[in-house]
């Protein structure tokens, strides 16, 4: 068993290469669930990505605002909208977040930025880690 968990951890680890994924679900704006076949049971065979270097705004009842939740809701539909409409669906795998439950990395739908259309449509900002600026200025 503890062999399996250290090679589901060197996975983890490699050098990121986008590879395809099949994505189960849209979580928000900015998380979505990959199906892995990499991690050893009794571990669900499901990832949490994180898209790296972007923020979204929060859903109900973490938002600070009801403009935050409305922007939020509108950030998830634009994911599930282009997940949904996606021919091809790779994600590069870079890193744990730092809350250990996700997983950061690159969503490229037809080899397009999940992170750049997000932040084109208006529904996320660019985000390196610093303190988020608010949604409801």
């Amino acid at each position: 068993m503890m062999l399996r968990v250290a090679a589901a951890l060197v996975v983890l680890a490699a050098p990121a290469l986008a590879e395809q994924y099949k994505i189960n679900r849209v979580i928000d704006g900015d998380t979505v669930e990959i199906a892995v076949d990499f991690l050893p049971d009794p571990l669900p065979p499901k990832l949490s990505i994180r898209v790296l270097g972007i923020d979204t705004p929060e859903k109900a009842p973490r938002a600070q605002c009801e403009a935050e939740a409305k922007k939020a809701a509108e950030a998830s539909a634009f994911t599930k909208s282009a997940v949904a409409l996606a021919q091809t669906i790779e994600v590069e795998i870079k890193s744990w977040d730092k809350y250990g439950g996700r997983v950061l990395g690159h969503v490229l739908l037809d080899g397009h930025s999940l992170s750049d259309m997000l932040i084109g449509a208006g529904l996320a900002r660019p985000y390196k880690g610093e303190a988020k600026t608010s949604w409801c200025e």
